[in-house]
């Protein structure tokens, strides 16, 4: 099998930036991406820019942020009051904490804001609203 489709797993090199034009991320120097084509283990534009390739085949695709990481949403914002953080935190704008949630699950937040009485913390992904651009190769399929 030479081309991708629905269920086969693929192997691809890849170099993503940002619309500035920062890489953001990239396989050069490491394994290719191995994933089940269809399974929405990778973001919906990606996936759609793969399916159909043929094997040796390059293309570069720019994803709108709605096929990416969805849009910045205003209320993944949260004020928390620091009589709720930790006595050792002496958290920075910039900074990145894990939170545990209701359920058990870790979540990465973003510091955005720090005051006297509380901080913001940004629970949307850090590509969040970006479009975002893929230099993709295909390079093997199962």
């Amino acid at each position: 099998m030479s081309e991708a489709t629905q269920g086969s797993t693929v192997h691809v090199h890849y170099t993503g930036r940002t619309e500035e034009g920062v890489v953001f991320d990239s396989s050069a120097d490491r394994d290719p991406l191995s994933f089940e084509l269809g399974a929405g283990r990778v973001i919906p534009g990606f996936e759609s820019a793969v399916d159909g390739m043929q094997v040796g085949e390059e293309k570069t695709v720019t994803i709108p942020s709605t096929d990416a990481y969805g849009p910045h949403r205003e209320d993944l914002i949260h004020e928390v009051g620091r009589a709720q953080l930790p006595p050792d935190l002496s958290p920075e704008v910039g900074q990145h904490l894990h939170l545990r949630t209701p359920d058990g699950q870790t979540m990465q937040v973003q510091v955005v804001q720090v005051g006297e009485e509380s901080i913001q913390l940004d629970a949307n992904h850090p590509l969040a609203g970006k479009d975002l651009t893929f230099e993709i190769e295909l390079v093997g399929v199962e």
